[in-house]
Parts: C-alpha cells; sequence; structure tokens
C-alpha cells in the first residue's frame, strides 16, 4: 500500500513543527533565566528600562482598567487574540466560500451554455432532416 502525501500537507507540518520549535525553544535553551519575571510583555519591559533611566518619570496616561493580577491581565490579552483570530477566520472563509460559489456558478453556466448548444444543434438537425422529408414529399 502506498501512501502519497500532497504538498499542502507537507508545508502544513513543516510550519507545525517550526512553531512547536518557537514555543519550545526559548523554555529549553534557558533563555530569560537571569529575570525575576522571565517571560514578561514588552509593556514591562519598557516600563522597567524606562524607571531605570530616568526614575521621575511620569507616565501621560493611566489604564482605563488594571487587571487585579498578571495571570488575568494574561487571560484578557488571550481572549482578544482568540477574538481576533475568530474574526480574521471568519472573513477568510467567507471569502473563500464566496469564491467556490462563484466558480460553481461559472461550472454550472458553462454546462447549461453546452447543453443548450447541444440541444441547438440537435433540433438544426432534426428540423433540417424533416425539411428534407418534407421536400421530397412536395
Amino acid at each position: 500500500m502506498s501512501f502519497t502525501v500532497s504538498r499542502n500537507t507537507k508545508i502544513n507540518a513543516l510550519l507545525l513543527l517550526v512553531v512547536a520549535a518557537l514555543a519550545v525553544l526559548p523554555l529549553a535553551l534557558g533563555l530569560g533565566d537571569h529575570k525575576e519575571e522571565p517571560f514578561t510583555g514588552a509593556d514591562a519591559e519598557a516600563e522597567t528600562a524606562i524607571t531605570e533611566l530616568q526614575p521621575d518619570y511620569e507616565p501621560w496616561f493611566s489604564p482605563l482598567y488594571e487587571p487585579p493580577s498578571g495571570e488575568i491581565e494574561s487571560a484578557l490579552f488571550a481572549l482578544q487574540a482568540a477574538l481576533g483570530a475568530g474574526v480574521l477566520a471568519y472573513y477568510f472563509g467567507v471569502r473563500r466560500g464566496r469564491r467556490q460559489g462563484e466558480a460553481r456558478a461559472l461550472a454550472n453556466a458553462s454546462e447549461t451554455a453546452k447543453a443548450s448548444e447541444t440541444a441547438v444543434a440537435a433540433e438544426t438537425a432534426a428540423g433540417s432532416g424533416s425539411a428534407a422529408v418534407g421536400d421530397k414529399d412536395a
């Protein structure tokens, strides 16, 4: 039994491996071990750097909502990312569905046109045959 793998399957498997490597390598290599909170976001990193450079700096704006803990902040960020991914997936799904619908409509239209051409040709052939028969009787 031979099993062939399509090009798309190979590409998807490769992308999955790359994503897994991006998730696992920072942990395996110990990146961030020297930090108190190794995987904080860029906002926290920027705040720390600004505070070190200018301790008397005061932000121009304050957040509208400050989550009570980092875990809740991460959960809200994950929820935001999931909602965004859902909106994008919906958009691309609708776009693909429309494209497939248009392709089906064109295929049906061409089949209908071919069928009508065949019917017209058959009618023409039948009509000329009966006209010839009618001419012989006259």
